[in-house]
């Protein structure tokens, strides 16, 4: 959370090995779910997923409300891990019953923490899909939630999240509202003390500025998000792919820079696996070689666009490469 997952990935492996050595079931669970965050933070999702799976495979059913001296039960923790993991490497289908569990779950512990993180995780996996309706509402009941039980660390995210969601949906007056409400979280504590989180923050909002067409605060916005991630290459790759979209905004088009900011972002999307990221980048792409008159490498790069959203079942930026394909003929 002090934005140092290198360190937190080193510590915690020594105590697993700790926890392994005492046999101890209880603080091996701890562990892992820690270290489920740290990696994923990294941008390593399939670490990430394959620990979560296997710690839930250990987890006993009367543990299920145990939280092991953690915020959460670890039921609830791991799943909702595990879901964003599994969103961010395309597998969507495969979140759908953690996030279902998770939020079960979490129902039942009446935890204002609990409910808040897992309708906070499962608006993410809709947000990454283009469920934008579906994200909404869970979103929208989070930050009820969290509101309501003062537990200001998650009302960033679900502030972020909304902007992004109701620009998304075209509803300008509420996603501003939203836009500017986060930024003044993020200008105060305790939003400060998650910086693990901050790019992805900075991330949602410069989106919700972008769809709105504010390109200046986009930009700035953008920038933030990069510089916010430093250590988080997987939201820093969201982020470059949030200026490569600025730059290549018909208002402010540059080639040069978007282009740059693509490949950067490409690059590290597909060291990690991150499937939409990498469908999103190749959609952005061919978009800058349209207007640069390239027709070759715009049927390439949108073909693998195609390709992608259609294999993960995202249907609406699907929707968005098919009609490009056919303006293009």
């Amino acid at each position: 959370m002090r934005g140092e997952p290198d360190e937190a990935l080193a510590s915690g492996t020594r105590a697993l090995a700790i926890a392994g050595r005492l046999g101890d079931l209880r603080l091996r669970i701890l562990t892992t779910s820690l270290l489920v965050q740290a990696h994923y933070y990294r941008g390593e999702h399939e670490r990430a997923v394959q620990l979560a799976t296997d710690n839930l495979g250990v987890l006993p059913a009367d543990w299920v409300y145990e939280s092991f001296g953690a915020s959460q039960p670890a039921s609830v923790y791991y799943r909702c891990w595990l879901m964003l993991s599994l969103a961010e490497l395309g597998r969507f289908a495969e979140a759908v019953e953690p996030e279902a569990e998770a939020i079960r779950i979490a129902a039942l512990t009446q935890h204002a923490y609990t409910v808040g993180f897992a309708h906070n995780a499962a608006g993410t996996v809709h947000l990454l899909r283009g469920d934008w309706a579906q994200a909404r509402s869970l979103f929208e009941h989070a930050a009820a939630v969290v509101r309501a039980g003062n537990v200001g660390l998650l009302l960033p995210r679900s502030v972020a999240s909304s902007a992004w969601v109701l620009a998304q949906l075209g509803e300008a007056s509420e996603g501003l509202s939203r836009l500017r409400e986060g930024e003044h979280l993020l200008e105060r504590e305790p939003a400060r003390g998650n910086l693990g989180f901050l790019g992805w923050f900075y991330v949602g909002l410069g989106r919700a500025a972008l769809v709105l067409g504010r390109l200046d605060d986009a930009q700035r916005l953008g920038d933030r998000a990069v510089e916010s991630s430093p250590r988080q290459l997987g939201f820093a790759a969201h982020a470059l792919h949030l200026l490569g979209d600025i730059a290549t905004h018909p208002d402010r088009f540059d080639a040069e820079r978007g282009l740059a900011h693509y490949r950067q972002a490409l690059a590290l999307a597909e060291t990690r696996g991150l499937r939409p990221l990498v469908a999103h980048c190749h959609l952005g792409l061919s978009t800058l070689y349209r207007r640069t008159g390239q027709r070759e490498q715009v049927r390439e790069h949108l073909t693998t666009a195609t390709t992608m959203y259609r294999e993960m079942g995202m249907r609406f930026w699907l929707n968005q490469a098919e009609a490009e394909s056919q303006e293009i003929g």
